[in-house]
Parts: structure tokens; C-alpha cells; sequence
């Protein structure tokens, strides 16, 4: 049976369960729970309400709707893409094949941006690369006084960052705009300078690539994840202009691959940066590295 037609209605723990099933068999870790958030999106409800009527049949639609998110979940399809949305940093985003999903790590940088800007009343922050807005959201969300910048070269990604912004209130507070790493493209102004330049650029090598998961090699978009052979080439075009991006005292926080962190760091005293620090995440692994230019 094709699994968008319509099914037999059933109790959600039944569906569930063999949701699950199928999820494990073709590879998925987290199967009974993405089971459980695939058929509350279905039936349009929470998990809670969801499990207070697991004894209760559900109309077709829903288990029919259920059975489609399963099957593009079975593919691999990312659960956040089958959702439309993303949790971050305590804030719910927007998310689809245009963005690449906010990943838990990356809290780690908006945790030194925010210790970085703490107290300031004023200061200007860039977020190159921002794509659906996660990073300088969640900086806005969390200061006051600050104003922010979100530049991304995929138009479509600020399309999703623009309809975040909007959603939570910040479109006094963002600026979007498209540009080439500091570019601007389209004829838009110069970005100036900066207190704090903030990004999560792509560091995925080439070879690197091919051995990722299927969730993220066949559905995530590749221009921002994989950054040529030795992973390095954002890094490389970053450093190279940032002394002229950033206001006297000025600091670059910028996600890393830990296994490339003292590669980063050398570009960036290359650079001209006078100090360099590195910063580990939950799990321990260097995954910022931090400059100063002046």
C-alpha cells in the first residue's frame, strides 16, 4: 500500500510502535520518539495530549498523514524538516531543506557572545552566515542595546531567517542582508564595522562529505556544510577580513571542527590577531576558537 493512502484507524500507542519498528530497521537511533513527534504532528496535537487518549483510536486522516511522515522519515528525511521547525537556544525556528538545522553545539557560541556582550548597553554584531536566523536571534533575545547584523549569500535562506525574525518580534533589532562572507551582493550598503562578528561557517571537507549521515549528506544544503578539501576555505576568506570589519577591541567568536581548531587559530594570528583562546562544548571538544585583532 502506498503510505499516503488512507489507513485503518488506530491507537496511538499501536501506530506508534510499529512506526517505531520500522524506523529502527532502516537505521534510525531515535525511533520511538521520533515515532511520537511524527504522529502528534499528524494528529495536530502535543505528545502530552497525544498520550492522554493512547487508548483512543484516531480518526484516518491523521493515521494516514502518519504513515506519510514515516515513510519520508524511513528515507532518512531529517525530523525537523517533516516538522518545519527547530528548537534553539529556548527559541522555536523555522527550518527546511534551505537552512541548515541549529544544532546544539553552536548554544555553546551564543554562550560566549552573550558573556562577551554582557553589561554593554550599545554594541553592533555580525552573523555571518546566519541562515534561518538561530545565532543572532538568540543574541537578540537575550540582550538589550545590541544591534545585529544576519548575512547569508543564500537568498532563500534569508527568506526563512526573515520569517523567523518576524515571528519573534526582532525586526527592529536584525538586519538582514546578502553578502559573500563580508560582500555585499545586489548593491546593498557596506556592513561597516563591528564590535563582535559572530558565524558558524561551513568545515566539512570534501571527503568528509560522503561519510555523513544520510539525514544530513541527502537532505541538508551542501553550500553550508562542506568547505573544500581541508575544510579550511571560509576560515581562509574570514580572517582575511576581518581587521577591517571589527571596532578597536573588537572580537571574532567562530565555530570549529575540533579537529581543525589550531588550524583555525593559526589563520587567524596570520591575521594579525593579538590573542587567540579556544573554547570546549558539553562534551568537552574545543568548538570555538576566539580572536582579537586590536
Amino acid at each position: 500500500m502506498n503510505p499516503a493512502e488512507t489507513v485503518e484507524a488506530a491507537a496511538p500507542r499501536s501506530l506508534i510502535a510499529g512506526a517505531a519498528l520500522r524506523l529502527e530497521r532502516a537505521g534510525v537511533d531515535s525511533a520511538w520518539l521520533d515515532a511520537e513527534v511524527l504522529l502528534a504532528e499528524a494528529a495536530c496535537l502535543t505528545r502530552e495530549r497525544l498520550w492522554a487518549r493512547f487508548k483512543q483510536p484516531l480518526e484516518e486522516q491523521a493515521a494516514s498523514a502518519f504513515a506519510a511522515l514515516v515513510a519520508r522519515r524511513v528515507r532518512r528525511e531529517p525530523l525537523a524538516y517533516l516538522t518545519g521547525r527547530r528548537e534553539f537556544y529556548g527559541l522555536e525556528l523555522e527550518v527546511c531543506p534551505d537552512v541548515l538545522i541549529a544544532r546544539p553545539e553552536t548554544e555553546t557560541l551564543v554562550d560566549l557572545a552573550l558573556a562577551q556582550l554582557k553589561g554593554r548597553r550599545q554594541a553592533r554584531v555580525l552573523d555571518l552566515g546566519t541562515g534561518c536566523g538561530a545565532i543572532a536571534m538568540a543574541i537578540a533575545v537575550h540582550t538589550a542595546g545590541v544591534r545585529l547584523v544576519g548575512a547569508d549569500i543564500c537568498s532563500r535562506a534569508l527568506s526563512v531567517a526573515r520569517r523567523n525574525v518576524q515571528r519573534h518580534g526582532l525586526s527592529q533589532r536584525i538586519a538582514l542582508e546578502r553578502c559573500d562572507i563580508f560582500t555585499p551582493q545586489d548593491g546593498g550598503p557596506h556592513l561597516g564595522r563591528f564590535d563582535l562578528v559572530v558565524s558558524n561557517p561551513p568545515y566539512v571537507t570534501d571527503d568528509e562529505y560522503a561519510r555523513l549521515s544520510p539525514e544530513v549528506r541527502c537532505y541538508e544544503p551542501r553550500t553550508a556544510l562542506v568547505a573544500g578539501a581541508d575544510g579550511l576555505s571560509f576560515y581562509r576568506r574570514i580572517a582575511a577580513q576581518l581587521p577591517g570589519h571589527l571596532f578597536q577591541g573588537g572580537v571574532a567568536l567562530l565555530e570549529v571542527d575540533p579537529r581543525r581548531a589550531q588550524a583555525v587559530a593559526e589563520l587567524m594570528a596570520a591575521a594579525g590577531a593579538r590573542s587567540i583562546g579556544s573554547h570546549p562544548d558539553l562534551a568537552g571538544q574545543v568548538r570555538v576558537v576566539e580572536a582579537r585583532f586590536y
